[in-house]
C-alpha cells in the first residue's frame, strides 16, 4: 500500500495524471471515498494522461457510464453510486468494459467489490482539509502490483509506504 498527499485540487490532478500515464488498455482503477473527496477530479487527471481534455469529463452519477476517446485510447468512467442491486449492475454490461480494450475507472466500486476484476488498483481518497487529500493506493493481482511498483518510481508524486 502507498499513500500520497495532495494539498490542492491541482496536485490531485497531477498525481492522477501520473497514474494515468502508467495505465494500459485493460487496466482498472477502483476509486472510493466520501462524496466530494475528489473521485471525478482524479478521473479528469487520468483523462489528461490519455489526451482527453479534463473539461469534457463529468461525473456519470446518473448515466452510470461515460466513454471518452483520446490519443492514448479509450477511457470508460463508471459511477456505481446510484446502482441499487446486482441486476442493475448487470444491465450496464460492465464486463464488456472491464475486460475490453480501454482503461476503466470506477467510482464507488466498493459497493460491488465482488464484481471487480482481481487485477486492479484500489484508490481511496480521504479529505484532510478543505483542499487537502490523502490518496491511498493498493495494487491487486499481478498487474495491480506492477502499477504500484512503477508508481513508487515516479518523481513529482509525494508518496510514502
Amino acid at each position: 500500500m502507498l499513500e500520497a498527499v495532495s494539498n490542492s485540487p491541482e496536485e490531485t490532478m497531477l498525481a492522477a495524471k501520473a497514474v494515468g500515464e502508467l495505465l494500459l488498455p485493460g487496466d482498472l482503477l477502483n476509486l472510493n471515498g466520501e462524496l466530494g473527496a475528489g473521485k471525478t477530479l482524479f478521473v479528469k487527471g487520468v483523462a489528461q494522461a490519455l489526451g482527453i481534455p479534463a473539461e469534457v469529463v463529468t461525473s456519470p452519477t446518473f448515466s452510470i457510464l461515460n466513454e471518452y476517446e483520446g490519443e492514448g485510447g479509450l477511457l470508460y468512467h463508471f459511477d456505481f453510486y446510484r446502482l441499487e442491486d446486482e441486476l442493475e449492475l448487470e444491465n450496464t454490461g460492465y464486463q464488456d468494459y472491464f475486460y475490453g480494450s480501454g482503461i476503466t475507472v470506477v467510482e464507488w466500486g466498493n459497493l460491488f467489490e465482488a464484481h471487480l476484476p482481481g487485477e486492479r488498483v484500489d484508490i481511496t481518497l480521504e479529505k484532510t482539509s478543505t483542499q487537502g487529500r490523502k490518496l491511498i493506493f493498493a495494487g491487486r493481482g499481478q498487474r495491480g502490483r506492477e502499477i504500484m511498483e512503477r508508481l513508487r518510481g515516479l518523481s513529482g508524486v509525494r508518496l510514502r509506504d
